[in-house]
């Protein structure tokens, strides 16, 4: 079946798989080429895969979604890192993960003190100010 690891600015990863293992909320969870078409939601962590000559090969990866249907899966994240280490992998997309979330909220106190500010406009301008 074909795997296709798509980030938001670039597919990362397009290859022939035997079988890919990910897990979800829920818990881990196979996918072998006769699978039924399915779609899960991803929890941060690792993605594994078995190419077509049999070897195991590790992704690391934010939250996202992943679609079967038919011969294809497709997996949506933001974020993924390719390597070999299962363990190195975890950590580097968890400090990611981290980042990207103190990112958002400094992002979001942004955003909320620019409405503030619009408001506050707004009321001056119906005052006549």
């Amino acid at each position: 079946m074909r795997f296709k690891l798509v980030l938001p600015t670039e597919v990362l990863l397009d290859t022939v798989v035997g079988k890919i293992i990910a897990e979800a909320e829920n818990g881990w969870f196979c996918l072998e080429p006769r699978h039924i078409d399915f779609v899960s939601a991803l929890v941060p962590g690792l993605l594994v895969y078995v190419t077509a000559d049999g070897a195991e090969r590790f992704v690391g990866i934010d939250e996202g979604i992943l679609v079967k249907c038919g011969p294809e899966v497709r997996v949506s994240t933001r974020e993924a890192v390719l390597g070999d280490d299962p363990d190195a992998l975890k950590s580097v997309i968890l400090e990611r993960t981290c980042a990207l979330d103190q990112h958002e909220r400094s992002s979001r106190g942004m955003l909320a003190r620019l409405e503030a500010g619009v408001a506050k406009h707004f009321l001056d301008l119906q005052k006549g100010r």
